[in-house]
Order: C-alpha cells, then structure tokens, then sequence
C-alpha cells in the first residue's frame, strides 16, 4: 500500500459498501467480521475490519460501540484524471445508482470534466478527467 487509502467507519453497512466497490471499481476485497478478529465491541457478524485493494484502495468496518459513523461534509474522495474519461464515467454512473448527483459530470469552463456525487452509502466522489486537445495535423502551405 502507498499513498492515502481512507478508512470509513459505516453504521452496518460496511460489507455492502465495500462488496458495491469492488463491482465499480474491481480489485480485491478482504472482509473480516468482529467474531473472526476477537474483537467484542461490535456485532460478531458486523465487519471488524475490510479492504479493498486494486485502482482504486479503500478500508472501512461497521462502527464499533462508542465510535461515529460517516457523515461526511466539506469532502469528497477525489478520482479526478485516476483512469481514461470512459471508465470514469462508467464509476461515476455506477456511484450514482441509489445515490445523489449533486453536480452532473460535464465540461467546464476551463475545459477539463468533472462532477460529484454522493453515493448511497453516504459517500461523497469528485470524479473528473482533461481530454487532450487534438493535435494540429493541418500542413501550412506558403
């Protein structure tokens, strides 16, 4: 593992959510409940502890007692230029799907794309990608 991986705390549906990423995103997914960790401050069956490995890294389990659940504001988990703009688009669509788009994937005016949505665990994505400019191939004739 390298870089930044978030670790999200769900309210009991942290197996679903990451079992949902790995649809969207592929990779491999490792789900360990509570009873399999020993561990005893949550549901046996509830997830002590899940990772998903691959393009896209995430880990997360079902809060444990005393501790918060998402809830996220001020933040998204940006994806911007992480894949080519087709398989983008496809993560974007597939995140909206039970979620809420809360601003649609389209140009700007800067040129480059991206929009957000928040995905129906609670989730926040930034998703956006540049589509190089065409190069000149016109032949200047003096």
């Amino acid at each position: 593992m390298s870089g930044l991986i978030p670790y999200i705390l769900f309210d009991g549906t942290a197996a679903e959510a990451l079992t949902r990423y790995q649809e969207i995103f592929g990779g491999t997914l490792h789900l360990y409940d509570y009873k399999t960790l020993g561990r005893t401050d949550g549901p046996p069956e509830a997830i002590g502890h899940g990772m998903l490995i691959g393009d896209v890294e995430l880990a997360a389990a079902d809060a444990a007692q005393g501790e918060a659940a998402l809830s996220m504001t001020g933040l998204h988990f940006s994806l911007l230029g992480t894949k080519d703009p087709g398989t983008l688009t496809q993560w974007f669509d597939a995140l909206a799907d039970g979620g809420t788009i809360t601003d649609p994937l389209q140009k700007r005016a800067w040129g480059d794309y991206d929009g957000t949505v928040i995905d129906r665990f609670g989730v926040s994505w930034l998703i956006g990608y540049q589509i190089p400019e065409a190069a000149d191939t016109s032949v200047e004739m003096s």
